[in-house]
């Protein structure tokens, strides 16, 4: 796993309101998707938590949000502590080297009380997707994709208990920090999870990278970064997002997939100064993926993909 520091940035002048910093974690099995969010906007911290069931279809999501000045520290790299607290929900993530526990608890989540409780591996020599995405002299989005990370816990929710077993769950961690544009907008899919004998994980994104030279597109099989160098393109219907979405490399083959959705998580935020919308599909991809000199068919890995335009 490669990690940084942002200590080094330094833009010409200070930019005030526009630094970003989150770290999103989701935890998958092939019937259960639970995530926890932290983030710091520099003027509001927030924080969110869902779960989906697509055995039953049950989605459960819970957000808070605290202004200026009750913001709270998050550390300049993968490795630290985060710990918000909020009267209607805490989130802990305690990041080490070589393992992360990740706690979410709520009195009321969705009618019900909330507590959840996830370890997260992080195998040695496992490799990550790291890259600084420069807008200009001021702007840029420094972003760790980690996927493949074995994870295993409890959530429970009232009385039910969801349980995540290591050998078929999957931790996948966004990490951002940066100094961001008022207005932007992306697309991120992404999946981890186990085909046959192989552990695979595929990030991709698009929109917000577009003229920068960068982009955050990479596949990890079993534990090994393959970096792709070609755009993908997101083709989808923003009329209808629950039909299927058609996802492939621009250029090469390494990427030739579909995405079905089960389930459109739709949220939007309007608090002042923050304004976003988002639609974030939970589903299935099939097809191929090209990578180590194989072509890997994906039958059925559950994932996700999404649309986001943000104002903050």
């Amino acid at each position: 796993m490669v990690s940084f520091s942002l200590s080094y940035w330094k833009p010409q002048r200070k930019v005030r309101t526009k630094k970003k910093r989150w770290d999103y974690w989701a935890v998958t099995t092939q019937d259960l998707l639970f995530s926890v969010t932290a983030a710091n906007l520099d003027y509001a911290s927030t924080g969110f938590s869902y779960l989906y069931d697509r055995k039953t279809g049950r989605f459960l999501e819970k957000t808070v949000m605290n202004f200026l000045p009750r913001r709270f520290e998050m550390p300049l790299t993968p490795v630290g502590r985060i710990s918000l607290h909020h009267s209607d929900m805490q989130i802990t993530v305690d990041a080490e080297e070589n393992q992360v526990l990740l706690k979410a608890s709520a009195e009321n989540f969705g009618g019900k009380k909330l507590d959840a409780e996830i370890q997260v591996k992080r195998p040695a020599g496992l490799e990550s997707l790291n890259v600084v995405v420069p807008w200009d002299r001021r702007t840029f989005q420094y972003t760790s994709k980690q996927h493949c990370m074995p994870a295993e816990g409890t959530v429970r929710w009232g009385d039910e208990v969801f349980d995540f077993i290591s050998d078929k769950a999957y931790a996948v961690l966004d990490f951002g920090r940066g100094i961001w544009p008022y207005r932007s907008s992306w697309n991120w899919a992404a999946f981890s999870g186990r085909s046959g004998t192989d552990v695979i994980g595929l990030n991709m994104g698009s929109k917000w990278t577009d003229g920068t030279g960068m982009n955050e597109n990479g596949i990890i099989l079993n534990g090994r970064l393959y970096k792709i160098f070609d755009e993908i393109i997101f083709d989808y219907d923003p009329s209808d997002f629950m039909k299927p979405w058609n996802l492939r490399t621009e250029g090469r083959d390494a990427v030739h997939l579909q995405f079905r959705p089960l389930y459109d998580r739709k949220a939007e935020t309007n608090a002042l100064l923050i304004q976003s919308s988002v639609h974030q599909l939970f589903g299935e991809y099939f097809g191929t993926v090209n990578a180590d000199g194989r072509t890997l068919r994906i039958e059925g890995l559950f994932g996700w993909a999404e649309e986001h335009y943000a104002r903050w």
